[in-house]
């Protein structure tokens, strides 16, 4: 018999919508808490910038238990996007559950001695009050607080009539009409502001950015989906994974040579397509090096934009600012009026209690997660949408259906804390020592072992099928509808008053 909890959800992303669904499918009481005015999370209209599009196909962007609408382009806009999560939300009485304009501002443990958590929620009015929870998954992700960076001279700058915005909150186009347009960063979101401020009619566009980096377009070649290529279990098989034996190490030495072959024929077909000698924006790095979640789509019209001038790439970071100037670090000199800074977002909890951080996070910023979902040393706590990847939304929901067997002891292979500290151990070592690429955004980034970690969490649940067999396994990527099937074959449970 498992009891029901009375779970609360915080953030009202993708991620905190499977969370929810998750839960209360199972019969728990839930309540999801969103500090903005809307759901969505990044997909929230107010946060989205112009001509936003989604970076995976729509087929690998949607939940297991509802397709994205046929009548969707393969890769949505932002206002579909959220439009399909609002609609997800109705259809499964998600929006009932849903607080607003309301924040998490701190957590401890219960003082009563039952297992959970006290939250202090902060409404509209500014009113803290404490509630109980005895479970909390925290679903704000890794797009949560905007970065900041403050240069000497900024408030001369800003005094003269500049303007110094994250891109979080570049959402009108004719913010750059007429004007010298800085961006700076050099993620999909950085390159779509700096094209769409070109379309939009600015007078200059520059990116800064530290140095060029490999980035995949929508069809590589110009023919082949580049889902077929980077999303398939194929290619994923030719980078050695965690906890692999000694024949498993000395297939991957044999095959080596051919797998160098693969990527530097990758690597000469996007120099070609792109232009990348041209445009001078041949990256140092070997792709297959730097393979993670930062790894972004080419926006198209980047390239040739560069290539005729109308955006110039400067490399490297601002400085300071001096009048309407912004100084490089190397230097140069760009007049500008609008400075947009697409520099990311902070990883953290910050309401979780200091004590509890230390459990979470190493001193290197390395996340403690089992899973990249559960740590044995917070109890009735867990993370959804902390496993990052291509295929986000797919992530967020097995993650969702994996924590939910976790908190009732329902997975067929639940594990003891020991269990969970020594794989914490053996995949941090992995993410430190046999691939370091592996660890940016605190070691969460699932890429490019999509398959893996399914195979895992599936494996865990207890489905009686985990993978595609035959070459739809092999060389067809993730199926959320196979994903969908294979929940099923798990063993059911409902929670009893």
């Amino acid at each position: 018999m498992v009891s029901p909890k009375h779970v609360c959800v915080i953030g009202a992303g993708v991620s905190g919508l499977a969370a929810a669904k998750a839960f209360s499918t199972r019969g728990h009481r839930v309540t999801i808490v969103e500090r903005s005015t809307d759901l969505g999370g990044v997909w929230e209209p107010a946060r989205s910038y112009p001509e936003v599009q989604t970076q995976s196909p729509k087929e690998l962007y949607r939940y297991t238990d509802r397709a994205m609408p046929d009548a969707y382009p393969e890769w949505p806009t932002g206002p579909q996007v959220h439009a399909y999560l609002s609609d997800y939300a109705k259809s499964f009485g998600l929006d009932r559950m849903l607080r607003l304009n309301t924040g998490v501002v701190g957590m401890e443990r219960r003082a009563d001695g039952r297992p959970g958590w006290t939250l202090a929620l902060s409404g509209k009015d500014g009113v803290t009050a404490n509630e109980n929870f005895d479970f909390v998954a925290v679903c704000t992700g890794q797009f949560n607080e905007p970065r900041e960076l403050h240069c000497p001279g900024e408030e001369g700058f800003l005094a003269q009539g500049g303007q110094v915005l994250h891109s979080s909150k570049y959402n009108d186009a004719s913010l750059a009409k007429g004007r010298r347009v800085v961006v700076l960063g050099g993620s999909k979101s950085a390159t779509d502001i700096a094209v769409n401020a070109v379309r939009s009619g600015a007078r200059e566009v520059t990116i800064v950015m530290r140095e060029p980096v490999w980035r995949i377009p929508y069809f590589i070649g110009g023919l082949v989906n580049f889902k077929r290529i980077l999303y398939i279990r194929a290619q994923e098989e030719m980078f050695p994974g965690w906890g692999i034996g000694t024949m498993a190490r000395l297939a991957h030495r044999l095959a080596a040579p051919l797998v160098w072959a693969n990527w530097r024929g990758l690597e000469s077909l996007l120099k070609a397509q792109l232009k990348l000698k041209q445009c001078k924006m041949v990256p140092k790095e070997r792709i297959e090096d730097g393979v993670n979640c930062s790894v972004p789509i080419a926006t198209p019209d980047f390239y040739p934009m560069l290539a005729d001038g109308r955006i110039k790439a400067v490399f490297g970071t601002f400085d300071h600012y001096e009048g309407d100037t912004i100084v490089m670090s190397g230097g140069e000199r760009i007049s500008a009026d609008v400075a947009v800074l697409a520099i990311g977002y902070k990883l953290g909890v910050p309401f979780l209690p200091a004590a509890y951080q230390e459990k979470l996070v190493d001193a290197d910023g390395q996340y403690r997660l089992y899973r990249l979902i559960a740590n044995p040393d917070l109890p009735e706590l867990g993370f959804v949408g902390f496993n990052s990847s291509f295929c986000t939304v797919l992530c967020a929901d097995l993650a969702a259906n994996w924590l939910v067997r976790y908190a009732d002891g329902q997975l067929a292979n639940q594990p003891t804390a020991r269990q969970m500290r020594d794989n914490i151990e053996m995949m941090l070592h992995f993410k430190r020592v046999e691939r370091p690429a592996a660890g940016v955004y605190g070691g969460l980034c699932v890429a490019p072992y999509h398959y893996r970690h399914f195979d895992e969490l599936m494996a865990d649940i207890g489905t009686r099928q985990r993978k595609r067999s035959g070459p739809a396994g092999h060389f067809q990527p993730p199926d959320a509808d196979a994903y969908a099937t294979f929940l099923a074959s798990a063993p059911e449970y409902r929670v009893t008053a």
